[in-house]
């Protein structure tokens, strides 16, 4: 008698899911305990074994295809039996014949072609999106799903960083909090392990969600050949070309390397993505650049004992953020072991018998040298564009920045940019995906617009620090005429507990309505608290308006309430 094989339940939430992939073909023997077929399901994906042995008799839900769990997806018996497919099963006396189909000529699909360059934030949101709303999509990736974010930047910083920020608590905070540790050290092996595997766990999740979703991938790298005709030089060393109803290129960006000398002579100095690899921890760094992926790199290894000393040509730390905010993750840093020199630009790098040794110049001009294991060069990053041929492709750029307008179109009808490898726009990976579902939603037929004004910045040092909208710096350019409500995380009692009350919220109105033009945060939970000042600059909303907000106790946001007070000077818990 035949048996169903039915859509597993392989979660408590899961209601359906995908076949990926039948591993035997109808007509096929399956033995107990062998994959039968692949399923999907959110950003999971699983083999399901047969567990009995037979031959695949029916296959009732094919590759591609949704089914409910617990519904029936195949039958599985003997040779010679056929299928009741309402219940049961009735022996046959010669083997079914296929229906014959007339033959009909193929229609023409109207669903949009999209051909996507990059699967990092951008191009796997943009294709997801694209997907969502009914386009066959392609997506061109020369090395792997998520890109540098997940990769070698955003998602191993952070783990980094964590595994720093624990370390550092137990201590420093340890006694105090009635932990009382013995033999406390750093497995930095174990550290890079954890976060391997956290990088592994979401680009899987990604190429689930390609599959889930009928995204096609090709491994290889796309140049221009023509205006909208693409030459895919694929990994197996084959060439294709393709060309679609809309292409996006979402090829991201690359460390840049400056000309300094010295500097491609020596395998002590590395970019981000080398100190992400490493496989022991230095005994000292000297890191050039005092933008976000420096410092918060300086502050994982600092954490972790490393001796770190930041060298800036420019006067102050993050020049994007608001200076008040920045001074307050300075002063903390300092307390780590960091030293900093400002107005300090490298010369030269040397070789030493340490490492390296970093040739700088002074504020007065004079010679200054920094020996350490390792050094760290963070300052920017290039659109990796280089490899697009822009110039065949029609497309306008400014040094390989492509140009774009708030639809993320370029000059070529058709063609789209997003992410870093556009020009003018913070390269951030929320950034991308922001643009990425722009794009995709515009192809499609929609009318939508990316407007950064709400996009935060968030800076993962020690403490954690974020800002979204103008600083108080960009409102005195401007002419703005605006107030200040700050409140301190000193007098919040669940900032206390974390981190003992470090840190700052500011928020910025206009004078006329008091609408909130910007808010900015250091302290913990600065980069999660930023999404409340994003969606008040978004609303257009007023300090009233956050203050006639109710804000749970005892939590970090009632920060923002109370900073919102200080714009009116009537904060509760604060003198004002």
């Amino acid at each position: 008698m035949a048996s169903e094989i039915l859509m597993p339940k392989l979660g408590l939430t899961m209601t359906e899911g995908t076949i990926e992939e039948w591993k035997k073909k109808e007509g096929e023997a399956v033995k107990a305990g062998e994959a039968l077929f692949s399923v999907a399901t959110d950003k999971l994906s699983s083999d399901v074994e047969c567990d009995k042995d037979g031959i695949l008799l029916k296959i009732l839900c094919s590759a591609g295809e949704t089914a409910a769990c617990k519904s029936v997806v195949a039958y599985i018996g003997q040779a010679g039996e056929s299928i009741a497919e309402k219940g049961g099963t009735e022996k046959q006396d010669a083997p079914v014949q296929e229906a014959s189909v007339a033959s009909e000529a193929p229609k023409k699909s109207d669903k949009k072609s999209i051909i996507i360059v990059g699967g990092g934030p951008g191009g796997y949101v943009a294709a997801i999106r694209a997907a969502q709303l009914g386009a066959e999509v392609t997506v061109i990736e020369k090395e792997y799903l998520g890109g540098t974010c997940l990769n070698i930047g955003c998602i191993p910083t952070k783990s980094l960083l964590h595994s720093a920020e624990l370390f550092e608590q137990i201590k420093h905070q340890g006694k105090e909090l009635g932990i009382n540790a013995t033999g406390l050290s750093v497995d930095f092996s174990q550290v890079m392990a954890h976060k391997n595997a956290i990088s592994k766990q979401l680009t899987s999740g990604v190429a689930g969600l390609f599959k889930l979703n009928k995204i096609k991938k090709i491994d290889g790298e796309a140049s221009f050949i023509s205006p909208k005709t693409l030459l895919i030089q694929k990994a197996d060393g084959k060439k294709e070309e393709l060309k679609g109803d809309a292409i996006i290129l979402a090829t991201g960006s690359v460390n840049f390397a400056p000309p300094i000398p010295g500097l491609k002579e020596n395998s002590n100095c590395i970019d981000s993505t080398g100190a992400l690899s490493l496989e022991t921890l230095p005994q000292s760094m000297v890191v050039i650049g005092g933008g976000v992926i420096g410092l918060e790199l300086a502050c994982a290894y600092a954490a972790f004992g490393t001796k770190i000393t930041v060298v800036e040509a420019l006067g102050r730390m993050l020049p994007m953020m608001d200076g008040e905010i920045t001074e307050v993750g300075v002063a903390h840093m300092k307390k780590m072991g960091i030293d900093f020199h400002l107005e300090c630009p490298v010369q030269a790098i040397e070789a030493s018998s340490v490492g390296a040794k970093v040739v700088c110049k002074d504020r007065d001009g004079k010679a200054i040298t920094f020996e350490a294991e390792k050094v760290l060069v963070a300052i920017g990053r290039r659109a990796n564009t280089a490899g697009l041929q822009l110039d065949l492709g029609g497309v306008s750029h400014d040094n390989g920045r492509i140009v774009v307008n708030a639809k993320m179109e370029t000059n070529v009808s058709g063609v789209y940019a997003i992410g870093d490898c556009v020009k003018g726009y913070a390269q951030l990976a929320h950034t991308a995906s922001a643009m990425g579902e722009v794009a995709a939603e515009n192809i499609c037929g929609h009318s939508s617009h990316y407007e950064e004004g709400t996009s935060p910045t968030c800076v993962y040092m020690m403490p954690e620090a974020a800002g979204v909208g103008l600083t108080e710096e960009a409102c005195k350019k401007k002419g703005i005429d605006y107030k200040v409500g700050k409140f301190p995380m000193s007098a919040n009692g669940k900032a206390l507990i974390l981190n003992g009350g470090e840190g700052l919220v500011k928020i910025i109105t206009d004078v006329k309505h008091e609408e909130i033009l910007g808010m900015h945060i250091v302290g913990p939970r600065a980069t999660d608290l930023i999404a409340e000042g994003a969606l008040a600059i978004r609303l257009e909303a007023t300090a009233e308006e956050l203050i006639s907000t109710i804000h749970s106790h005892p939590t970090v946001t009632e920060t923002m309430r109370e900073a919102a007070l200080n714009v009116e000077k009537r904060a509760i818990h604060m003198k004002n």
